[in-house]
């Protein structure tokens, strides 16, 4: 660890806030495609739990979605420090692992199946449509968990993700891209949450 490093992991240990124990990733399909885009991320998610995460959720935005079950095959045999849980852009099965990545999910088609899912459950008489409310459809996601924080690599747009889960997170924006994400750049991210003011929407 070099001495910039060393510096942003003791104010991190330092620090009296507290850190983020769901930490989400977006990346895009072309952030893969980059030397070294695998080992990149193997690092990051260590880093995250290394520095206090209970919980890591990676999103891979896809434009060409006959890539996805090579990005699926290649996710799957990543050297993780935790269960990994991956799902495509037709995986329904809720995502119950420490890392969960998502592959060409969009948020607007993980709301459309939720939503369509409650309507079924209504139809069959298993729900009351008054009783539907936020915890129901969060309980009809793939990925139902709320990030504390969410980093974005190389550009200020979020690729359609987690849209439901994502209203209260904090947004870290790097030009950073995601072939040079470093250990200090992680660092950041996690420093800016804990120097920040949660609302949660107040």
């Amino acid at each position: 660890m070099g001495a910039y490093d060393a510096y942003l992991a003791l104010r991190h240990r330092l620090a009296d806030a507290d850190g983020p124990d769901h930490v989400a990733l977006v990346l895009t399909e072309r952030d893969l495609l980059e030397q070294g885009a695998y080992d990149t991320l193997e690092r990051t998610l260590g880093w995250a739990f290394d520095y206090g995460a209970e919980r890591v959720t990676v999103s891979v935005s896809v434009l060409d979605e006959a890539v996805v079950p090579t990005l699926v095959r290649e996710l799957r045999g990543i050297d993780a420090p935790r269960a990994v849980a991956v799902r495509g852009p037709d995986g329904a099965e809720r995502a119950d692992a420490p890392i969960r990545i998502n592959v060409g999910l969009g948020g607007r088609g993980e709301f459309a199946r939720a939503v369509r899912e409650m309507a079924e459950d209504v139809a069959a008489g298993d729900l009351d449509p008054e009783a539907v409310d936020e915890e129901t459809v969060t309980d009809h996601l793939v990925f139902p968990e709320e990030p504390d924080l969410l980093i974005k690599t190389g550009a200020e747009r979020l690729s359609d993700f987690l849209i439901w889960q994502s209203t209260y997170s904090e947004l870290y924006f790097t030009d950073v891209n995601w072939r040079d994400f470093r250990k200090r750049d992680y660092l950041r991210a996690v420093r800016e949450f804990e120097n920040r003011q949660r609302r949660f929407g107040e």
